[in-house]
């Protein structure tokens, strides 16, 4: 049984939510953990504000984010359906903090995964280069 996920528009008025629900059961010890994105968009549907929560945190209490990256693998269609999301007041810095980050975790879920020790280690090389060259060109001036 694959996991059901939908994005669904509480309205399609100026300043409308987007819910998306990602519930997923395990089935072989019957427990069900659910992740709940809102996400708040201006009238020309950009986001505002994203807000999350997730059951395994044991906090009702929603977080917030600036940026998300979502992703699911179909394993039938052989291809990646992603979300990729970030606020309007997500600074460039963030941005490259974020995908710095993003690369980095990926190498360790990649590594995890596979026991690549040495294609995981080529990625963190790639996030670690890829973080001093970001880093390098919010250091030259403008013009």
């Amino acid at each position: 049984m694959h996991p059901q996920y939908y994005l669904k528009p509480y309205s399609n008025l100026p300043g409308a939510r987007i819910a998306l629900t990602l519930p997923t059961t395990i089935n072989f010890s019957m427990q069900k953990s659910s992740i709940q994105i809102d996400i708040h968009l201006d009238d020309k549907k950009l986001p505002e504000q994203i807000n999350w929560s997730a059951s395994e945190t044991g906090s009702d209490k929603l977080q917030r984010a600036k940026a998300m990256c979502l992703g699911f693998w179909d394993g039938t269609e052989k291809n990646t359906f992603k979300i990729d999301l970030w606020t309007k007041d997500m600074m460039v810095d963030e941005m490259g903090d974020f995908v710095y980050q993003m690369f980095f975790t990926l190498a360790e879920t990649f590594q995890k995964a596979t026991g690549q020790n040495e294609l995981t280690e080529e990625i963190k090389k790639f996030a670690g280069d890829f973080d001093k060259k970001f880093k390098a060109t919010l250091m030259k001036p403008a013009g």
